[in-house]
């Protein structure tokens, strides 16, 4: 009971500091209310004690605990609010770094920080508030370093525990990290030199498992690690902590030493990996809840470790009341707690089909992915099908590599001994790899889902399910119910894998010569002759654009054409990536254009500019490039740069590829000539946006015209003005948000269209 009566504490509590964060202006009058009520139930217990009536000291507590929050809330408020006022603004600030740096998909490195001076250029005042900052790559900035920084400044919502986000421009590393925060930078960039010395696979992803690096970890990795469910081993959560831990009181037993010492030499394992991976809130946040959960069972008392977890998730609460709106904290509590509750019936239960070592190896990532999983699904578009099975593959390995990678990273001052332990750990390393890898590439491996309520309880009802199967309780109806759940998910699971996978090219018709993916709000189209197969854009998710490949039975594209740098036209690369035979693209202008463009190259792509002129052949195909010119002045980059190609022959319907030049391009280039007669399809520019020349559809007269939109994009795509003037000149609009898949092909002089699904009238 008093498990619960704790755990209802810390439930109230989040609630109370989410909405306190979430309506700041409620912080202050909720603490006077609560801080005014827990005086009046002690005054209530007081004079009700004479009768023999006690008042239960958990409300007085609860009380006080929502007081706390809602002053903690209050107090940030004049410093946020004077952050806020800079939304828009190009800024200054001086800052102390309070996290470790990663690499973001723009090419930048973010961190946060806690900010010293801010204000305008050359007009700074002191201030203490959080902010997040994105610079271009520069060494030094590690935690404790001061950073001053100047750039443009973006507001961010109330429930952010940054107050501001900072796209820096210039920026300079005054005074680096000092002392032990040094020696902890230093020796981890010692051990991530010596990781990446090591063959792939697995040599980038060792750093991160060991102490977190995930610098090292390429795009792909990173793409197949969240599919596969295996992300959270490059995290640093408490999961690692509780390895260190427990390898260390391990050893300490088996060296003979009392339970106190034990206890100690763990503890302080601990805060010396907090110190070397980076003690950023998180981290913080992970080792407190994993030093007590580990404690509670060290030391012989795990019932009292449920109690202990929800009076941390207090104290961290009332630290940090934006912790509340964290997935991480999220995730953290209800791993800590999975572990608490579900590892010893899981282990008992997994004991009976399996050596009692390996059971105990995969209870505490199962109960992990089990409680966490209808987490996720809250905000997550995307869930995993093989994240159990690939947890349940790769967890034996991931100690395993964490141990032996962080005593590579402890003993870089010898070494012989560092280069053979970082050895030993990349084996490991490599089998996670190869099993995120593996896993992220079969066919069904993910299935999009609308993020919310509703797939966080059917995520939960699986997980409850697969929990109770593998526990085996004595209810036969439970056990029964359980397992048609199971059977029930499995058979449709196992469905959607076939569908997308080998019986993925009979769900299409195979005549077709022009596809239109269905990749939401972008651009994916493919063209095909003779089997040699061109895609024009990848739109903006690799998942999506995979699914349409499959969907296709396409494997191999002959000619990657990427019309522009956007996210909606360039965000599936990595997809294709080591397929591809050669890449035309536009204009170039951001460093992350030209890391996508040598990651191509690197994987075999031949890489070549795209400008006026230029053609080829697809099979028995002809392709010409209408646009841009070489060196574009007038339109360096972006839209209206957009490579525009033609194509025709070899069984293809003469096409017209938009790209998403704008109304001004496309009248240049319509003056230009190089746009004659008409065409059967066009792919209209911008997502049928109103940005266009009607003149240029009335030129091209084409019956079919392709527009790629998402379902209820936020842009109002397509305009109307721009279906009717569509309508007008004899082009009908088809649209992938309402058909789907959009295939087109040619049988003598007549078209032929196939659509994933029925459109409604005028669709």
């Amino acid at each position: 009971m008093k498990d619960l009566r704790t755990s209802l504490l810390a439930v109230i509590l989040w609630a109370s500091a989410l909405l306190c964060i979430q309506l700041p202006m409620i912080a202050l009058p909720m603490a006077g209310a609560c801080g005014t009520g827990a005086v009046l139930a002690l005054v209530a217990c007081r004079v009700t004690r004479a009768s023999g009536l006690r008042m239960n000291g958990l409300v007085v507590l609860t009380l006080l605990c929502c007081c706390a929050v809602g002053l903690s809330v209050a107090a940030a408020q004049p410093q946020r609010a004077v952050l806020g006022e800079s939304d828009g603004r190009a800024v200054a600030a001086i800052v102390t770094v309070s996290s470790s740096t990663s690499v973001g998909s723009d090419g930048r490195l973010w961190f946060d920080a806690q900010t010293i001076r801010f204000g305008a250029p050359g007009d700074m005042d002191p201030i203490s508030a959080s902010v997040r900052i994105g610079v271009d790559p520069v060494d030094g900035v590690d935690l404790g370093a001061v950073v001053e920084v100047s750039g443009q400044a973006k507001g961010t919502e109330p429930s952010e525990q940054a107050g501001l986000v900072i796209f820096a421009t210039d920026a300079e590393v005054v005074s680096p990290a000092s002392g032990i925060f040094a020696i902890a930078a230093s020796t981890r960039a010692e051990f991530v030199a010596r990781a990446t010395r090591l063959p792939e696979p697995g040599a980038g992803l060792l750093p991160g498992l060991a102490v977190g690096d995930t610098r090292a970890v390429s795009e792909q990795l990173n793409a197949a690690m969240l599919a596969s469910g295996l992300s959270h081993l490059t995290a640093v959560s408490g999961a690692n902590c509780m390895i260190v831990v427990a390898a260390v009181f391990w050893l300490v037993s088996l060296a003979g030493g009392s339970r106190l010492l034990r206890v100690a030499l763990s503890l302080l394992a601990l805060g010396a990996f907090v110190v070397l991976v980076t003690p950023e809130a998180s981290v913080v946040r992970a080792a407190v809840m994993a030093a007590l959960a580990m404690l509670s069972v060290l030391l012989g008392r795990p019932s009292a470790g449920l109690a202990m977890l929800s009076l941390a998730v207090c104290g961290l609460l009332i630290a940090d009341p934006w912790f509340a709106a964290s997935p991480g904290f999220a995730l953290s509590a209800a791993a800590t707690a999975a572990l608490l509750v579900l590892s010893r019936p899981l282990l008992r239960g997994l004991g009976r089909w399996m050596p009692v070592p390996l059971a105990l190896a995969l209870s505490v990532p199962l109960a992990a992915q089990v409680v966490c999983g209808p987490i996720i699904a809250l905000f997550s578009e995307q869930q995993s099908l093989v994240g159990v099975a690939a947890n349940l593959i790769a967890a034996p390995a991931a100690p395993i590599a964490t141990v032996i990678g962080l005593l590579a990273c402890l003993t870089s001052a010898v070494p012989a001994v560092a280069d053979l332990l970082a050895a030993a750990a990349w084996l490991p390393a490599a089998w996670i790899d190869m099993t995120a890898t593996v896993s992220a590439g079969l066919p069904g491996a993910t299935i999009a889902v609308v993020a919310g309520p509703v797939a966080a309880m059917l995520v939960g009802v699986i997980s409850t399910a697969a929990t109770v199967v593998l526990v085996w309780p004595r209810s036969r109806r439970l056990r029964t119910a359980s397992v048609v759940v199971l059977v029930v998910a499995l058979g449709l699971g196992g469905s959607r894998m076939l569908l997308d996978g080998p019986l993925a090219r009979l769900t299409s018709p195979g005549e077709w010569t022009i596809a239109m993916c269905d990749i939401g709000q972008g651009d994916a189209v493919l063209i095909r002759s003779a089997d040699r197969i061109a895609l024009i854009d990848t739109g903006p998710d690799p998942d999506a654009l995979r699914s349409c490949l499959a969907q296709t039975g396409v494997s191999r594209i002959d000619l990657l054409v990427l019309t522009h740098f956007d996210l909606d036209h360039v965000g599936g690369t990595s997809a294709v990536v080591g397929r591809v035979g050669t890449v035309l693209h536009g204009p170039v202008a951001e460093d992350d254009e030209h890391r996508m463009l040598a990651d191509l190259a690197g994987a075999g792509a031949t890489v070549r500019d795209a400008s006026i002129g230029m053609s080829g052949s697809l099979g028995e195909a002809r392709w010409k490039v209408l646009w841009p010119e070489a060196d574009p002045v007038v339109f360096p980059s972006g839209n209206d740069a957009s490579v525009v190609l033609e194509i025709a022959g070899g069984g293809i319907p003469r096409a017209l590829l938009l790209g998403d030049l704008g109304a001004v391009s496309q009248r240049m280039l319509l003056a230009s000539g190089r746009v004659r007669g008409t065409y059967a399809v066009v792919k209209v520019a911008h997502h049928g946006s109103g940005d266009q020349e009607p003149e240029l559809y009335a030129e091209v007269r084409a019956p079919v015209a392709l527009i790629g939109v998402g379902a209820d994009n936020d842009y109002g795509h397509p305009r109307a003005e721009t279906l009717a003037f569509l309508d007008a000149v004899g082009s009908r609009a088809l649209r992938t948000d309402l058909r789907g898949l959009i295939l087109v092909g040619a049988r003598k002089d007549e078209l032929l269209v196939w659509s994933a699904k029925s459109p409604p009238d005028g669709g």
